[in-house]
């Protein structure tokens, strides 16, 4: 008996040992599944750095972009039911670049670091303008050109253009709510501390070739990154802050959630005040430009906000990275992500619109239809009321 409990005391020794060692790690992996809990939500969204790797993208010193006031905007009743329906919590309306209404909701407030998810994608195609501008990358080069590790996976061959636009024929499921799909099993990859890169040259299948049919892949972005990264010799947070963040001129030092290897999560890691995503906006609302710095090229702003490939009928357009909402006028695009994050450019009305939200119900049928409706209705209202 002495032996035994002898032998049980060392294994729980070992056992606490492994545990301690591995605290981040199940610190990590403890937070992947409970994210989208409903009591967790909202806060979660508001501290994605308290569970993830991060890295801050440096500011600068310059003044943020000025959004100065303009005369007050109050939410209509029937937007005030959508904040409360869709889980909104913060909203930003700008026209002509002044400030209209700007509101927080459950519990969060204009100072939180918001994560992105997917409207992050918008921010990287912009740095991807600026390189392919300056011949620094070829929009028809193979993507494994500029990163030879994804040789052998199911991106070879696959353009940079492709990928761009979300046709680069990798199969991958894109089910948020199965625990098992691909892009689950890459936010664990994530959480653990993995290799996105790795992760991404892992990729075999394919589901058709590269360059016909659009399908949506979160993980073309990451390539994207890697191709950025190969051309350039560069980190994207360098690039990022040089390029997009410090010139644009942010009120908060943005965060990139990251793999374990220091790789941002760019296809959905950002995280920044709901007023700095509406900078972005004014950014592209402005045709790239910014005072007298033309920050990304106007060229590629108006390229990356029209459509570049056939999607299915009763889906919205897509650029590089950008959406655009079906009967759209040139100068009215968007970014989003899930759980409700949107970026909403209308240049004919100069109206830029940022939402943030923790809408569990993102998926269900209607509510992509409702939103872009909405944010729509909010533009014209913003019109009517001046």
């Amino acid at each position: 008996m002495r032996r035994i409990a002898k032998i049980l005391g060392i294994l729980l020794v070992i056992l606490a040992a492994a545990a301690l060692w591995k605290r981040d790690e199940i610190a990590r992996l403890h937070a992947v599944l409970t994210l989208f809990e409903p009591d967790r939500i909202v806060q979660n969204f508001s501290h994605m750095d308290r569970a993830f790797h991060s890295v801050p993208i440096p500011r600068g010193d310059a003044p943020p972009l000025p959004l100065p006031a303009g005369a007050p905007f109050a939410l209509p009743a029937w937007a005030q039911e959508w904040v409360a329906q869709r889980q909104i919590t913060g909203l930003v309306l700008l026209q002509d670049g002044k400030l209209r209404h700007e509101s927080y909701h459950l519990g969060t407030g204009p100072d939180d670091r918001r994560i992105s998810w997917s409207v992050a994608k918008s921010f990287l195609s912009a740095l991807l303008g600026t390189l392919v501008a300056e011949g620094a990358i070829d929009l028809d080069q193979p993507v494994d050109h500029y990163a030879p590790e994804l040789a052998g996976s199911a991106y070879a061959g696959a353009t940079v253009r492709d990928v761009a636009r979300m046709a680069s024929g990798v199969a991958f499921d894109e089910a948020y709510l199965d625990f098992w799909s691909d892009i689950n099993r890459m936010g664990r990859t994530l959480a653990l501390g993995g290799s996105m890169d790795g992760f991404a040259a892992g990729i075999a299948d394919r589901a058709g070739p590269p360059g016909e049919i659009w399908r949506y892949v979160s993980i073309d972005t990451h390539v994207l990154g890697m191709a950025i990264r190969g051309a350039t010799g560069r980190d994207i947070v360098s690039l990022m802050s040089e390029r997009i963040i410090q010139p644009l001129g942010l009120e908060s030092e943005p965060l990139y959630l990251t793999d374990g290897y220091a790789e941002p999560f760019v296809l959905g890691g950002l995280n920044m005040p709901t007023r700095d995503y509406a900078r972005m906006g004014e950014l592209f609302r402005l045709h790239g430009r910014i005072g007298n710095r033309q920050i990304v090229p106007q060229d590629w702003v108006m390229l990356s906000t029209q459509p570049q490939i056939d999607t299915p009928p009763d889906a919205m357009g897509y650029g590089y990275q950008w959406w655009i909402p079906q009967g759209a006028e040139v100068g009215e695009f968007l970014a989003q992500g899930v759980y409700g994050q949107f970026i909403y450019v209308n240049r004919r009305v100069g109206v830029t619109i940022a939402v943030n939200a923790a809408d569990r119900a993102f998926t269900e049928p209607g509510v992509e239809a409702q939103n872009v409706a909405t944010l729509r209705r909010l533009a014209l209202a913003l019109t009517v009321s001046d």
